[in-house]
């Protein structure tokens, strides 16, 4: 019965949070956006206290659950693990744990979070991990499928669907999600949680938790049989059948071995005194006072610096309503890369972000993408080739888990200067083919450009734009309007701090 109730609601989660990557109308994220704001690690960075500390009691009251029924990731890895079950049942064995590489990337992480080495983080974080394979891998065929179903309904004259672009954001992000797809995906199916309790920091931190959890999986010497049967179908590899031992540091809660026992000798409950000392060959075997005191004082001196730290693209082909190709833009070499209004600045945004995609995914002018600079490797950016950042828009920020992008109104971001726009001579419309232009100054939602006299001694001469810097927003309108191509004659360049004008 506990094994059907936390399958169900592991499931509920596990598909509405894929969900929130897949759909690019963005109707579910009014629903169901808090799954993603319940993560811990996100709940930590935006010091969304409640949060963190309604997983903590979770986690000391039931074990290792949010590992089992709210991180996509551990769940992606239960299904995994599943499938493997089908080609070989009572696969799996016990292992020792690997403490020195557990707390060592846990280690490593934190010193990341306090050097705002961003990349690394995202890398390690379980949530964002997954959310890069949600939106890297399953998301474009969420969107062929889409688009079939779109290209069906048009024949039968029915609108019910629309087509939409699927291309690659970044080659990196696409590489490092599919690389991370594959290596989670062998180790699931041969050994079951390998990353959960070797490698992922938070399953590291509950882990520690879990020890002193309330209610746990108990063997009861006094039915079992040494079997092993509880063992080989463990996918955490922590149950020791012949100690009669459970490393609840390990145990993520799934109850898998309590429905596998013919003998019943596994309960979910709360552990007598005499249960928590393991039983080999009739003697009673205990924990030194020295290596519990040990263990707790390298989790808290952890624990202490942490909380200080607080595919391929589908081509169509284009043309201008006659016969000529329009040719794709490129994007133009900043000197300073653009953040999304609300997030305060670079140093803030990287701090903050786990490049989880979400926001990326669900931006529906296509301006966010991930970043390739190593030191934010991943973490999204702005560029306007596709799509300018509507002033009425604020999807990422709604969305964002981390708090890295925070608006409290639309009029906030209105009057937020996260750039400013730059005339480039040689690339404008009227001078290069002697025509009538005026479309950045036209489509400006902030009158920040103004058509002037290319010679201020004649009238009559082409106009070009002038952009008034005090007023510009960095919305990239006028770049992304520009009909200049390959390059526009006019562009964005970031600011490392962000202004209020």
């Amino acid at each position: 019965m506990l094994r059907k109730i936390r399958l169900t609601v592991a499931i509920f989660f596990f598909v509405l949070i894929t969900l929130l990557f897949l759909d690019f109308t963005g109707k579910l994220h009014g629903w169901f956006d808090w799954m993603a704001k319940i993560q811990f690690l996100p709940a930590l960075l935006a010091l969304n206290v409640g949060v963190v500390i309604a997983l903590i009691v979770l986690t000391l009251l039931l074990g290792r659950v949010y590992c089992s029924v709210i991180c996509p990731l551990g769940v992606f890895q239960d299904v995994v693990s599943w499938l493997g079950k089908k080609r070989k049942k009572n696969r799996y064995s016990y292992s020792p744990a690997l403490n020195w590489l557990r707390y060592g990337v846990l280690g490593v992480f934190i010193l990341a979070l306090i050097g705002g080495v961003g990349s690394l983080v995202a890398l390690l974080a379980p949530y964002s991990s997954y959310g890069r394979i949600a939106s890297n891998l399953f998301a474009p065929v969420y969107q062929w499928g889409n688009n079939l179903l779109a290209y069906l309904a048009e024949r039968a004259d029915s609108y019910m669907f629309y087509s939409v672009d699927v291309w690659m954001k970044a080659a990196g992000t696409f590489a490092i999600a599919a690389l991370t797809f594959v290596i989670l995906a062998v180790l699931a199916w041969r050994n079951g949680r390998t990353y959960c309790n070797t490698i992922c920091p938070v399953g590291t931190v509950l882990g520690f938790l879990s020890r002193f959890s309330l209610l746990k999986p108990v063997i009861d010497t006094s039915k079992c049989n040494g079997c092993g049967l509880c063992a080989r179908n463990c996918k955490a590899a922590c149950i020791d059948s012949k100690a009669h031992k459970i490393d609840y540091s390990r145990c993520v809660a799934c109850m898998d071995c309590i429905g596998k026992c013919k003998k019943g000798a596994i309960r979910y409950e709360r552990p007598r005194k005499e249960a928590l000392q393991p039983v080999v060959a009739g003697k009673v075997n205990s924990v030194s006072p020295e290596q519990v005191d040990n263990a707790r004082r390298a989790f808290f001196s952890a624990g202490a610096i942490f909380a200080t730290s607080t595919l391929l693209k589908a081509q169509e082909k284009k043309v201008d309503g006659g016969l000529a190709v329009i040719e794709d833009k490129k994007i133009p070499k900043r000197t300073t890369p653009i953040f999304p209004a609300g997030s305060l600045g670079a140093r803030n945004f990287t701090e903050h972000c786990t490049a989880c995609q979400l926001c990326v995914s669900v931006c529906p002018n296509q301006v966010l993408r991930p970043s390739g600079n190593l030191m934010t490797l991943m973490q999204p950016e702005m560029s306007y080739e596709r799509g300018y950042c509507r002033p009425e828009c604020a999807k990422c920020a709604e969305v964002c888990p981390t708090d890295a992008i925070h608006l409290t109104s639309l009029a906030d971001k209105s009057s937020i200067q996260i750039g400013h726009a730059v005339w480039i001579k040689k690339n404008c419309v009227p001078l290069t083919d002697g025509v009538n232009c005026g479309n950045c100054a036209r489509h400006c939602p902030a009158a920040a450009i103004t058509m002037v006299p290319s010679d201020a001694n004649d009238d009559k001469s082409p106009k070009i734009p002038a952009v008034n810097v005090e007023r510009c927003i960095g919305c990239g309108a006028c770049e992304n309007l520009c009909p200049a191509r390959p390059f526009s004659a006019i562009y964005v360049e970031g600011h490392e701090r962000h202004r209020v004008i």
